[in-house]
């Protein structure tokens, strides 16, 4: 055989290992949303790789046969190919046996393995398209060598009992690492990425982080007198206003400020003295036990968008508007977004409402999980959790590498937390 056929051959070889190459990787590599995404836009080529993914150890062992051939080609191909040529100038024969050995080496590792696996790695989804008829075929003539193999290696998996088939169910975590990414790169808005990741936290946030606090809520009751409530409507300036039978606890239902307001401006006030003429008795009413996801499902089932909140013991803990679950769903009351709940004193510090859901600590903090978290909602409710007490100020908590300081009170209500990190504490 002369020397140029040996090195046409070689370059076959190389040809032929590239393709097995950039199949083992691409068919690996392709992701299955996007192939799902193709094959639903009409590619057909997209099934035939999912499909192959669904058993990856029938095109594994073609692959892999097909490069222990090659490479044993190589070998016998490219033996002293360069022989004749070095000795004119090395005599010494196991040196020049040296050079031909990773010449041939270093060209199958570059044009054979690197680059083609380097093509695969960025280009998965069209590389896999492109080759996947292919290795179709190869598979099939390799058939009874791939049941062999193939079926000793089902053998030791099943020993070992280990999965046939690799898992692609996509997760939370894979959701929000993709949008992530995309907002790094620049294809996802800091707005976009904020709100796809509201609504993963839809399920894991209470109602009573969105919700208006009982200390906060505005109220009529029966037996106010047409003034009181005017005053109230002035200085609250709600859509809706609870009404009570004499206290808080004692719910009877709500009005639409809307309604007040068309009523004030016709002149006509003989209603108000009487609440109970005008008052909407249809009032949803809900535990403190459900999430935010759950409380949009049901304003949607209900067809209403106002809730009272009660805890076990049938007081009233707060109440909760559809407004109030969108607004935490657009990031619109995001406390991150407001100064008034998170003060960055420096890189290293920082100033938190008591208020603050732990969700949105958590993120400021970059903290994985707070301990018992599931048992509070608030960063002044894991306060009192560590504590085991009224927290005074003053009263400080060491966790992680934060140290949580109260720095205000206000009748045992925790007003603000002062929070540093471990290590720039002096």
């Amino acid at each position: 055989m002369s020397i140029l056929e040996r090195f046409l051959y070689i370059w076959a070889l190389i040809v032929i290992s590239s393709f097995f190459s950039m199949a083992e990787i691409s068919l690996a590599g392709a992701r299955k949303i996007k192939l799902q995404l193709l094959f639903e836009s009409g590619d057909k080529r997209a099934k035939k790789v999912l499909d192959l993914q669904k058993n990856p150890g029938n095109f594994f062992t073609s692959v892999q046969i097909g490069l222990n051939i090659v490479a044993l080609l190589a070998g016998i191909i490219g033996d002293g190919i360069l022989n004749q040529y070095v000795s004119i100038f090395i005599e010494n024969r196991t040196i020049s046996f040296l050079i031909s050995f990773l010449f041939v080496t270093a060209i199958f590792i570059e044009f054979a393995d690197l680059i083609p696996k380097r093509i695969a790695m960025i280009y998965p989804e069209k590389v896999a398209l492109v080759l996947v008829n292919k290795m179709v075929l190869v598979n099939k003539i390799l058939f009874p060598v791939i049941l062999l193999f193939n079926g000793l290696a089902n053998l030791v998996f099943k020993i070992f009992k280990l999965s046939y088939s690799r898992e692609d169910s996509v997760t939370y975590d894979d959701i929000i690492a993709i949008v992530n990414a995309g907002a790094q790169a620049g294809t996802v808005r800091t707005q976009e990425q904020s709100f796809i990741q509201n609504v993963f936290e839809l399920d894991e946030r209470w109602v009573s982080s969105a919700m208006t606090t009982r200390d906060e809520i505005v109220y009529f009751t029966l037996n106010e007198s047409e003034q009181e409530i005017k005053d109230k409507i002035e200085n609250n300036p709600h859509s809706r206003f609870l009404v009570c039978e004499d206290t808080i606890d004692s719910i009877y239902g709500y009005v639409d400020s809307k309604f007040l307001l068309s009523k004030m401006l016709k002149g006509d006030f003989s209603n108000l003295s009487n609440l109970s003429e005008i008052t909407n008795r249809n009032i949803l009413i809900i535990p403190n036990t459900l999430s935010l996801s759950e409380m949009l499902d049901r304003f949607n089932s209900t067809r209403q968008n106002f809730s009272v909140i009660l805890n076990e013991y049938g007081h009233v803990v707060g109440i909760i508007t559809l407004q109030d679950v969108i607004s935490t769903l657009m990031g619109e009351l995001d406390p991150l977004n407001q100064e008034e709940y998170i003060i960055k004193r420096d890189s290293n510090s920082w100033l938190i409402d008591g208020l603050t859901p732990v969700e949105d600590v958590k993120k400021v903090l970059n903290i994985d999980h707070f301990t018992e978290e599931d048992t509070y909602e608030t960063i002044a409710g894991f306060m009192f959790y560590m504590l085991k007490n009224i927290p005074k100020k003053g009263a400080s908590v060491e966790y992680l590498n934060y140290s949580f300081e109260v720095v205000d009170v206000d009748n045992f209500k925790i007003d603000q937390l002062l929070v540093i990190r471990k290590e720039d504490i002096k």
